[in-house]
Formats: C-alpha cells, sequence, structure tokens
C-alpha cells in the first residue's frame, strides 16, 4: 500500500511557492523523449518472487565479474584485495546500523573509530588535521575548492589538466551556483603534466589550485614549486588522490606543501561496488581546520579522568550555523570510513608499504611488456600502479574487443575525454596485486593480435 500524505491542496501550496504551474515543470529539464507517460512496454504488471530472482539472476550473469578475468581498470576506482576480516568486524551489529553519533555520551565506539580513521588519514596525506569523511572523492574535491574561497576571499580556481574529468565536471556543477571561476583544460598524452600552465595562471586572483597526484594518466610530480609560487600570491595549493595506496611508496603531498588534501579512500577495505558508495577523505593545515567542511571527532578526558571521545567541530547546517555553516554536506560515510580504518589497522604502515611496493612492481612489469609490442607505447616515465599507452588504434574499439575476449583491459581515454581526437587513441591500464602473470600475459598477447 502506497502512503502519500499529501493532499491535492498541499501540493497545490508547495507548487506556489516555488513557482511551479504543475509537477510536470519539475521535470523540464529531461528531454519529454525519455520520459515516461505510461508503463514500460513489455514488463509485466506483476510477478511472483520467484519470477523475479529468476529474470534478474539471469541479467546479472550477463555482466563480467571483476574477479573472474583478466582486470586492468582503474581511473579513480580499484580493485585491491580486501582480507575477510574486514568484512567480517563492519557487520557487527554496533558498527553497521551506526549513523551520526547526535548523542555521543552514548556512541564512544564510532566516535573512537572515527578518531582513529581520522588520525590514519591525517598521516597518510602528510597533514596536521582530517574529518570523519565526506562522500567520495570528487564532491570532497569541490568542498576544498569551496573551502579555499572562504580562506583567501577569492573565487578563481585553477585546476590541472591531470584532474580526473569527473572530478571537474562535479566541481562546474557546483561553481554554476557559487559563481566560482574554474580554469580548467584537457591533458595531453606527454610523460610531463602542465606545470608550467598552473604556474603562469597563478595570480593576485586565485583561490587556489587544485593538482592530482598521480594524476589522471599516472604521472607522479613534485608540486613544491607549485606549492610556492601558491603561497607567494596568497592562494592554497589543493592536492587530490584518487589512489591512496600509492602514498605506500611515494611523499606525501603535505610534505610538498598541499594546504588540503582531498581523495578517495575506496582502493582501501572497500569494494568497487559497481561505483559507490565510497568514502571521501579530506585533510588539511591545522591553521584551516575552522573551514574545514564536515564533522571532526576529538579526544578528551570526562569527570573521572577517564579517556573520551566527542564532537569536537561539527559546523553544518543541520546543527547551529545554518547559512554559516561550512558545507550542506549531512553526514559521512561512516560504514565505509569503518572498512577503510579496519583494513588500514590490518596493514599497518609496514604492511602499506609492502603493498604499494608490490602493486608497483607489478605495473612496472606489466608497462615493460606491453611495450614490446608494435602499435603500443607507453607514455610514462614515472607512474605507481597505473599507467598510459598510446595505441595505434582508437582504444574504445580496443577495449570492447578485449571485453569480447574476456579481458578488462583498461579504461580508454576516449570514454573519460569524448571528442578529444588527440586523446582517442590513449588508454588507461592500472595494474594492483591482485594481477597475476597469466593475467598480464593474456593482455599483452590479445593487444598483439588486435593492433597488429
Amino acid at each position: 500500500m502506497r502512503y502519500l500524505p499529501l493532499t491535492d491542496t498541499d501540493r497545490s501550496a508547495m507548487l506556489g511557492v516555488i513557482g511551479a504551474k504543475n509537477i510536470d515543470d519539475l521535470f523540464v529539464d529531461v528531454p519529454e523523449t525519455a520520459r515516461l507517460s505510461g508503463p514500460i512496454e513489455g514488463l509485466p504488471m506483476h510477478a511472483s518472487e520467484m519470477a523475479v530472482e529468476r529474470h534478474f539472476s539471469a541479467l546479472a550473469r550477463q555482466n563480467m565479474a571483476a574477479g573472474h578475468h583478466p582486470f586492468f581498470l582503474g581511473a579513480g576506482a580499484y580493485k585491491h584485495h580486501v582480507p575477510a576480516s574486514v568484512d567480517h568486524i563492519i557487520q557487527r551489529g554496533e558498527f553497521l546500523t551506526a549513523y551520526t553519533p547526535y548523542q555521543p555520551e552514548i556512541a564512544q565506539g564510532t566516535l573512537q573509530m572515527l578518531f582513529e580513521f581520522q588520525t590514519q588519514v591525517a598521516r597518510l596525506f602528510g597533514c596536521d588535521v582530517a574529518n570523519a569523511s565526506m562522500y567520495d572523492g570528487s564532491t570532497a574535491c569541490w568542498e576544498a575548492i569551496s573551502m579555499a574561497g572562504r580562506v583567501t576571499k577569492r573565487s578563481k580556481a585553477v585546476l590541472s589538466s591531470g584532474l580526473h574529468p569527473h572530478y571537474v565536471s562535479v566541481a562546474g556543477t557546483m561553481a554554476r551556483f557559487t559563481g566560482d571561476t574554474l580554469l580548467s583544460a584537457q591533458p595531453e598524452m606527454t610523460a610531463q603534466g602542465d606545470a608550467d600552465r598552473l604556474l603562469a595562471a597563478i595570480d593576485g586572483d586565485t583561490s587556489c589550485v587544485v593538482v592530482q597526484y598521480p594524476d589522471i594518466l599516472g604521472r607522479i610530480e613534485d608540486m613544491s614549486a607549485i606549492a610556492a609560487k601558491a603561497h607567494e600570491y596568497g592562494a592554497l595549493l589543493i592536492a587530490v588522490v584518487t589512489e591512496p595506496v600509492a602514498l605506500g611508496a611515494i611523499k606525501s603531498p603535505g610534505e610538498m606543501g598541499a594546504d588540503i588534501v582531498v581523495g578517495e579512500g575506496q582502493s582501501i577495505g572497500v569494494g568497487l561496488q559497481f561505483g559507490g558508495p565510497y568514502v571521501g577523505l579530506f585533510a588539511c593545515k591545522q591553521k584551516f581546520v575552522r573551514q574545514m567542511p564536515g564533522r571532526l571527532c576529538g579526544e578528551t578526558v570526562d569527570a573521572e579522568g577517564k579517556r573520551g571521545f566527542v564532537l569536537t567541530l561539527s559546523t553544518r547546517e543541520q546543527h547551529i550555523r545554518r547559512e554559516k555553516a561550512t558545507s550542506n554536506i549531512c553526514t559521512n560515510s561512516g560504514l565505509c570510513a569503518l572498512a577503510f580504518s579496519v583494513h588500514m589497522t590490518l596493514l599497518g604502515e609496514k604492511g602499506l608499504r609492502d603493498l604499494a611496493t608490490l602493486n608497483h612492481g607489478l605495473a612496472v612489469q606489466t608497462a615493460d611488456r606491453l611495450a614490446q609490442i608494435d602499435g603500443v607505447e607507453v607514455i610514462n616515465k614515472s607512474f605507481f600502479n597505473e599507467f598510459t599507452v598510446k595505441l595505434n588504434k582508437p582504444s574504445r574499439d580496443i577495449v570492447r574487443d578485449l571485453a569480447d575476449r574476456k579481458i578488462l583491459g583498461g579504461v580508454s581515454l576516449g570514454r573519460l575525454y569524448p571528442g578529444e581526437a588527440a586523446l582517442e587513441n590513449g588508454l588507461l591500464i592500472a595494474v594492483t596485486e591482485l594481477a597475476t602473470e597469466e593475467g598480464i600475459e593474456a593482455l599483452a598477447q590479445n593487444l598483439e593480435e588486435l593492433l597488429a
């Protein structure tokens, strides 16, 4: 039975307040050809539970499961091994149903976990302080740009061409409503990034410079010079990390002068999950902490001197700040943050370094093998576990052909940057610890045949 508490009078009143004549006015941005005027043709009006299960199981079997075939997809979502103990712990009742600790005194376990999570993220990113997580990496990136605007009282952000195009798109969507100016560009398939362009663009109106590390093509570059010039002009450097495992092998962004470091935490403890839910990471220098969005958990002692945890900062619109809130994000990705923290705890510092070394070694092995193939050019001089190759044919066609051969061979730049002819032959290949000798060789041999 449908529960529809609003009357026609209620609906008319709400439409009048927002200036809409009818319900259809709310969908004017949806093309008429995409709107339904009745039931979906060919779909039965009802079916038994067993029939529905059989139908959807048949549909699911058409998918290529990531763990069943050689897998080299990346571009911001990575397939790593997640220990079974992570899933076991996060499914404990006290964690699985935990939401936001509105009454901290009875949510000590959740607060302690978030405190430990913040500590791990701050140390990983080389920053002073981290918050209790965000929705995902792309929204964390925008929140960082917005925060830089509050700190500097400026509204021009300079975005590296190596920033993930989906992150650029999210920032562009939000900037439409805030009036911020975003200076972005498409990447070029070269071994170097666009540091010279970024340095030239920094001026007295710049609020921040946003650099991905490693970038969308897998390139790793020192951000120190960009940080220095940004600071010279009173701007902030924002570093974006989509593959946090990389920080087990390369210098942290904070060590290179980044003021705010954000990223996607999916690689640690969280599966691919069809693209989400994921967990956004956000850290910054101590002096900017009061402009940091989201929530911050802190450690204290109670009246008896016992260790305890509290919500230290929570300047969001649901609480006391209203229009002065630093963010309208209403919660954090608590369960995914827990998975991240559990996996990170199991790894420890040595384990993370060992995992990063294994990733990099397998990626180098793959790049060396592919470089032997006619029609394949590896463009990177440096990379972690993801690199870009230039093929002698459009990469989207090759990716489809590889999928027909049961190999998920990478992400085509033609898909990430549709219509960009200079990038259509680019293929982004990610290699994690789950890659096998057989899988690497299968990718190489099939590429040889398809590019011949």
